[in-house]
């Protein structure tokens, strides 16, 4: 039984060290509670079945049970949890992104990383991002995360690639912007320049007269291309009557 408000977590790993260093590196955060212990995929089934626990943080490659098919088999569950995969394998980060699952970490895990997962499903709340928010996987120097749309607040285009510019900094993607702009539209993305895209509802500023048209976006002052001027005008001003 854990004190009110603490997070219950399994961690299922077929490697002995590597799942008693997660359930060490886990029992650091004040915020986790129990942490049961699963040394293959079905076993981790079973205890799941039987146990609620808050976040599921599973290595992919274990006998019997791929991370991934009990990351399928948990959806089943009528409280799954939320799952973090736990990997060496930086193969399957799309599988991953696909699976809906809140996080990915690869060994070794670092502590802050590992603090940051935890963060992260706090955020949403439970196993699968809210459907009508999309997500992309980027890389952060050695380990895979996962950012919403809805932390996007403006994206730079970087040839075949685009800059995801959010709160914490700015996450390469190799997705053309040409394509987001279309996936995101309905989300309230504009594109105002050939190589920018910003959320409309993230403008804090329109300088849209004078010679040098421009937006702001936190402190980023953002040109805006002329020929777009008007529909970016007319695109704010919805977003300002809007209820």
């Amino acid at each position: 039984m854990t004190d009110a408000g603490t997070i219950d977590v399994v961690v299922a790993d077929d490697e002995k060290p590597a799942l008693d260093e997660l359930v060490h590196l886990l029992r650091l955060d004040p915020r986790i509670g129990d942490v049961l212990t699963a040394t293959s995929g079905a076993e981790a089934l079973r205890m799941l079945s039987q146990h609620r626990v808050r976040i599921a943080f599973l290595d992919i490659h274990m006998p019997g049970l791929l991370g991934t098919d009990l990351a399928r088999s948990l959806l089943a569950l009528a409280a799954p949890p939320a799952v973090v995969f736990v990997t060496a394998d930086e193969a399957r980060a799309v599988e991953a992104f696909e699976l809906r699952a809140a996080d990915y970490l690869l060994k070794p895990v670092r502590v802050e990383r590992l603090r940051q997962a935890v963060d992260r499903v706090i955020e949403l709340g439970g196993f699968a991002v809210p459907g009508d928010d999309e997500t992309l996987p980027v890389t952060i120097g050695s380990t895979v995360r996962f950012v919403r749309r809805s932390e996007v607040r403006w994206v730079q285009a970087q040839g075949d690639y685009s800059r995801l510019h959010t709160a914490d900094g700015g996450h390469l993607v190799r997705i053309p912007i040409s394509e987001l702009e279309t996936r995101w539209e309905d989300a309230g993305f504009l594109r105002i320049h050939r190589s920018t895209l910003v959320r409309a509802a993230a403008v804090t500023e329109a300088r849209l007269s004078g010679s040098e048209p421009a937006v702001v976006v936190d402190a980023a002052v953002l040109p805006v291309s002329r020929r777009l001027v008007a529909t970016v005008r007319d695109a704010l001003l919805r977003v300002e009557g809007a209820p």
